[in-house]
C-alpha cells in the first residue's frame, strides 16, 4: 500500500512538473484539447452509441433464437399437463422450449433501416469532427487573446515604468527649487493611473489563461504557462489567396457540418423507405422445439390382489406357483411410479416449422402517419441544409470583410503610433529643458499609450480574422 502511494504521488509530481516547466504553445494546447475537451469527448461518446445502434440494426437481419422454459407446482383443481386431465393432485411441471423466427421478407424495411442507421453513425462521426474543429478554434481565439493580454501587460509595464523615471527626475527637481510641486503631483497621480492600468492588464492575462485552461480540461489551480511567440513571427495567408468565394467552396467540402447535413439528408430519405415498408405484407419463417415434464404422468409398474381376496392354494406351473383365489372376477391394484424426467422429456418432444404471414389492415394509421413524418423529415433536413449552406456564405464573407476592415485599422493604428512616438518624444525633449508642463507630457504619453494598445489590439484582431479564414478554407490552425 505504501508503495502505491510514493508511486501516486511520484506521478503527480511529475505532471506538476511538466505543467511548469513546459510552455504550451498553440499547437499543444488544440492536441490537449482535443483529447481531453468535455465536449469532444460527449461527442465521441455520442457517436459510438449511434455506432452501437447500426451494429445491432445489422444483427436484426439474421434469424432470432430463444431457449424458455417455465417450471412451477399446481395446487387444487388443474389440468394435468402431461395428460390433459382435470385433477386435484399436487403437481410439479415444466416445459423447456426452442423458437426460431426469420422474416424472409418485408419490403425491404430492414435493410433501409440498416441503411439509415449507417449513414446516421456516420453522421455523427463528423458531428465529433465538428466539435473537434469548434474547440480547435475556441482554443485558437483563447491562445490569441492571451497573447494579446501579454502584450497589453508589456506595454503598461513599460508606461510605469517611465512614469517612474519621470517621477524621480521631477523630485529631484522639486528638490532643487526647479520645479514646483504641483509638477510632482500630477506625476504621482499618472503612476497611480499607469499601476491600476497594469494590475487591470494582469487581471486580464490570468482570466484569459484560466478560460484556455478551461477548454483544456486543466484545474485552474494546475501551473500553466503559454508559449509567447513573436507577433511578427506568426504566419498569416495573404488576402488575396483567401478570396471569399474560392474559401467558401472549398470549405462545403471541408466543413463537418456540410458532411453532417449530407448524411443525414441520405439516411432520411432511407427511413421513408422504411417506413413505407411497413404499410405492406410481411412473410416470416418460423420454427420451434418443445417439450414437456409433469409428476402427474405415471408408468405401469405391478400389480397386487386387491384386499379381501383370499388364496386357497397354489398351483405350480413351470416350477412357479400361481395363487388359487376364491374371488370373481379376480381383482387386482395396480402399481404406478413417476416417469422418469428424461424419459418424459423424450415422449413429449415436439418440433414444429412454418410460415408467418402479417397483413397490415388497420393500426390506428401508425404505419401510414409514421410514413408521413419521414416524408416531413426530408424536407427539414433539407431546409436545414440550405439553412446552414446560406449561414457558412455569411460567416465566410462575413469574416473576410471583417480581415479587410482588420488590416486597415491595424495600418492606421501604425501610422497612429509613429505619429504619437514622434510627438512624444518632442514633448519630452521639451520637458526635459523646462519648456512644457507636465500635463501636456502626461498628455502625450497617454496618447502614445492608448496608440500602442489600439495598434496591438488591431493587429491580434487582425490575425484572429485571417487564422479564421484559413480554418474556413482547411489549412488548419498554427501560430
Amino acid at each position: 500500500m505504501m508503495t502505491r502511494c510514493i508511486q501516486l504521488l511520484i506521478c503527480l509530481f511529475a505532471a506538476t512538473t511538466c505543467f511548469a516547466q513546459d510552455k504550451w504553445d498553440l499547437q499543444q494546447c488544440v492536441e490537449y484539447a482535443l483529447k481531453n475537451n468535455i465536449s469532444v469527448r460527449q461527442a465521441d461518446v455520442q457517436a459510438r452509441i449511434t455506432a452501437l445502434t447500426y451494429e445491432q440494426s445489422k444483427l436484426s437481419q439474421f434469424p432470432t433464437a430463444n431457449i424458455q422454459s417455465s417450471g412451477g407446482y399446481q395446487f387444487g383443481r388443474n389440468i394435468d399437463p402431461s395428460t390433459n386431465q382435470f385433477t386435484n393432485q399436487r403437481t410439479f411441471f415444466a416445459n423447456p422450449s426452442l423458437n426460431i423466427n426469420l422474416d424472409l421478407f418485408n419490403w425491404f424495411s430492414k435493410k433501409n433501416t440498416v441503411a439509415a442507421n449507417k449513414l446516421t453513425a456516420q453522421a455523427y462521426i463528423a458531428g465529433a469532427e465538428k466539435a473537434r474543429n469548434d474547440v480547435a478554434l475556441n482554443v485558437a481565439n483563447a491562445y490569441l487573446q492571451i497573447l494579446l493580454n501579454a502584450e497589453q501587460v508589456n506595454i503598461s509595464d513599460v508606461q510605469v515604468k517611465q512614469s517612474i523615471e519621470q517621477l524621480d527626475i521631477v523630485k529631484k527637481q522639486v528638490t532643487a527649487g526647479a520645479l514646483p510641486e504641483l509638477n510632482q503631483a500630477e506625476l504621482e497621480a499618472q503612476l497611480a493611473n499607469d499601476s491600476s492600468t497594469l494590475i487591470t492588464a494582469n487581471a486580464n492575462y490570468t482570466l484569459s489563461v484560466l478560460q484556455l485552461k478551461g477548454l483544456l480540461n486543466i484545474p485552474a489551480d494546475q501551473v500553466f504557462t503559454v508559449a509567447i511567440p513573436s507577433v511578427e513571427q506568426i504566419p498569416i495567408e495573404s488576402l488575396a489567396e483567401l478570396d471569399p468565394a474560392m474559401v467558401y467552396t472549398m470549405a462545403q467540402a471541408n466543413m463537418p457540418q456540410q458532411k453532417i447535413n449530407d448524411l443525414n439528408l441520405q439516411a432520411a430519405i432511407k427511413n421513408v423507405a422504411a417506413a413505407k415498408g411497413q404499410m405492406y405484407p410481411s412473410l416470416s419463417l418460423f420454427g420451434g422445439l418443445d417439450t414437456r415434464y409433469s409428476t402427474q404422468d405415471q408408468i405401469l409398474r405391478d400389480f397386487k390382489l386387491a384386499p379381501g381376496t383370499d388364496v386357497i392354494g397354489h398351483v405350480t406351473v413351470s416350477s412357479v406357483a400361481y395363487p388359487v383365489i376364491t374371488a370373481d372376477p379376480i381383482v387386482f391394484d395396480k402399481i404406478f411410479a413417476k416417469r422418469p424426467f428424461f424419459t418424459q422429456l423424450d415422449n413429449n418432444f415436439g418440433q414444429s416449422v412454418g410460415l408467418g404471414l402479417r397483413i397490415p389492415l388497420f393500426n390506428g394509421g401508425t404505419a401510414r402517419t409514421n410514413w408521413k413524418k419521414a416524408k416531413l423529415n426530408v424536407s427539414n433536413v433539407e431546409l436545414q441544409k440550405e439553412l446552414d449552406a446560406q449561414t457558412l456564405k455569411q460567416d465566410i464573407y462575413q469574416a473576410h470583410t471583417n480581415a479587410v476592415a482588420a488590416l486597415q485599422k491595424f495600418n492606421a493604428s501604425k501610422k497612429g503610433v509613429e505619429t504619437s512616438q514622434k510627438a512624444y518624444d518632442f514633448a519630452k525633449k521639451r520637458f526635459d529643458v523646462g519648456l512644457l508642463n507636465t500635463i501636456d507630457l502626461i498628455t502625450n504619453q497617454n496618447n502614445l499609450f492608448r496608440a500602442k494598445i489600439n495598434m496591438v489590439s488591431a493587429q491580434y484582431d487582425y490575425i484572429f480574422k485571417m487564422k479564421l479564414l484559413e480554418f474556413y478554407k482547411g489549412l488548419g490552425l498554427k501560430l
